[in-house]
């Protein structure tokens, strides 16, 4: 493989198509996937606001929508894909899958970072005569914070190795560059620049996280 500006060119563009759909697909897995995590904890039957058949059957649809592997809902969605976006290739329609697929995820991550706050300082702000959304907004995400910014670099990264499998299909980026050139015309140093090119992506979002939630965390200072 010879680094000429065609090629400087095509990997440009797929790292650029690789952080748009990561950044973008986080994003709304982010505004859907925080509300339900917050909402699993509070409603569950010791929560601060309990609606147990609301939790049950929540739960049992974020199962379900976890169960189901990337690949073959990426297959499953293309009709409401075609709907949404107009059509089913590029970064743009792989965005729909990707959001599917992690905000369930994301929820789970958001619902396990609300339930390490301790139950001794919500109690204290029940004890206060805090209303249910003082004490989500004044004392859960603040509490949880940390560790929700560590499971922000473990969902992103994630949502990171769904976009490059959605390459297979024609959604652009690193993933669809390793799979055209490195698999179909095997073309391996293409596929290992690509893999490079993802682990530092990796990297990056793990080490600004990291930095992010210890920066954040009261109980290192």
């Amino acid at each position: 493989m010879q680094f000429d500006a065609t090629t400087m060119n095509m990997l440009g563009k797929g790292i650029w198509e690789t952080v748009y759909m990561v950044s973008l697909s986080s994003l709304l897995s982010y505004i859907l996937g925080i509300p339900l995590g917050i909402s699993l904890v509070v409603t569950e039957k010791d929560g601060i606001c309990p609606v147990p058949l609301y939790n049950k059957v929540a739960g049992v649809v974020i199962n379900l929508l976890r169960s189901v592997p990337f690949i073959i809902l990426l297959v499953m969605v293309i009709p409401f894909t075609r709907l949404v976006v107009g059509k089913i290739i590029g970064p743009n329609a792989a965005v729909v899958p990707l959001v599917i697929s992690a905000f369930p995820y994301i929820s789970r991550m958001v619902e396990s970072s609300l339930k390490e706050v301790d139950a001794g300082v919500i109690e204290a702000a029940k004890s206060m005569g805090a209303s249910p959304w003082q004490i989500i907004w004044k004392v859960l995400l603040p509490e949880a914070k940390p560790s929700l910014l560590v499971g922000a670099a473990i969902s992103i990264t994630t949502i990171l190795g769904y976009s490059a499998m959605a390459g297979s299909v024609g959604a652009g980026g690193l993933g669809d560059i390793a799979i055209r050139y490195g698999y179909h015309r095997y073309q391996t140093d293409m596929m290992l620049v690509t893999v490079v090119l993802l682990v530092i992506i990796v990297q990056i979002i793990q080490e600004v996280f990291m930095r992010l939630s210890r920066h954040s965390d009261k109980r290192i200072r």
